[in-house]
């Protein structure tokens, strides 16, 4: 792990693990947070793709199971529909993606600093620091994130029953803002910034605090004298990533399902659409389970996109 006082050595020491923001090559972490997103992005995308129209679609498609409706989309579209959007996605993002990875490791690195003479257990010290810097981080970025998360899922679900088709991002943009002014671009912006970031915390708490708890169980300590590997690194992060997800993933994809709905639908009757309105409809069209459509296929994108965010910190 190349840092910017320290030579990379061939194990790494367990105090190691958890890299403090002035320590880290800004550049080279921001140019390999980029390349390792954009191929992230492409990994992850059919399941956003699958994910948004099992969330959105009324016409059958809805009840299938994730497989189902990933065999749909690539019998009837090919593997162009699994990718509508991606192009927005992936290149749209990269600015977010500086922002929302700044924000998260200078809040993690002053929250531990702010914490460090606290008398607390050290696994709840870690978890309250990427809880925190979980939660500023998703606020600071939704300000980015929210149109270009309308812009993409329009893409998505463009031509389904109560969409309009638009013919790129640039038509989609010109589109909500002829019907709905600038504002209709941040539709959802109060439930993603209100719940989300909470999720976000929870997600990031529990994921530092369980890699905390795993290496513990396993004998590593800061004094130790042993060194666990890169390895030991990734499968620790996997296992805390899955607990993470497994914990957020509950409060998440409910809110997550009525922030689709609300982005993209168009047939919402008289008035604006409002969270309300969206969540009656849904529980009438499928009672409560319906706010839980994609919920593993969501479980399983947020901690492989969250997850992500670390591996930059890794690589170098």
């Amino acid at each position: 792990m190349a840092v910017e006082t320290e030579a990379a050595t061939p194990g790494l020491a367990l105090d190691e693990t958890d890299i403090n923001w002035h320590r880290l090559d800004k550049t080279r972490f921001h140019i390999i947070g980029a390349i390792l997103f954009t191929a992230q992005s492409a990994l992850l995308h059919p399941t956003a793709v699958v994910k948004t129209r099992m969330q959105v679609d009324g016409s059958g498609i809805s009840h299938m199971s994730g497989t189902s409706v990933f065999r749909h989309i690539l019998r009837n579209d090919g593997i162009p529909g699994l990718f509508r959007g991606f192009g927005t996605s992936a290149i749209g993002s990269l600015p977010g993606r500086v922002l929302a990875l700044t924000s998260l490791e200078v809040s993690k690195d002053m929250t531990f600093k702010y914490t460090e003479h606290l008398d607390m257990p050290g696994a709840t010290r870690v978890g309250i620091a990427n809880g925190v810097a979980g939660l500023l981080s998703n606020l600071v970025s939704c300000v980015y994130y929210v149109p270009l998360d309308v812009i993409c899922q329009r893409l998505m679900v463009q031509g389904f029953p109560g969409t309009a088709y638009c013919s790129g991002p640039f038509d989609v943009v010109r589109k909500v803002i002829k019907a709905e002014g600038f504002r209709g671009m941040y539709r959802g912006f109060g439930l993603t910034a209100v719940t989300q970031s909470p999720a976000s915390a929870l997600w990031w708490g529990v994921y530092g605090a369980a890699q905390h708890i795993i290496w513990r169980s396993l004998d590593y300590r800061e004094t130790s004298e042993r060194k666990p590997s890169h390895v030991e690194m990734a499968t620790v992060q996997a296992a805390a990533g899955m607990v993470a997800g497994a914990c957020s993933s509950v409060i998440t994809t409910p809110i997550d399902t009525v922030k689709t709905r609300l982005q993209v639908m168009d047939n919402y009757g008289a008035g604006r659409p409002s969270v309300m309105k969206t969540a009656r409809t849904l529980l009438k069209e499928d009672g409560w389970r319906g706010f839980y459509r994609g919920e593993i296929i969501f479980e399983a994108s947020m901690t492989l996109f969250n997850g992500g965010q670390e591996m930059p910190v890794d690589c170098i």
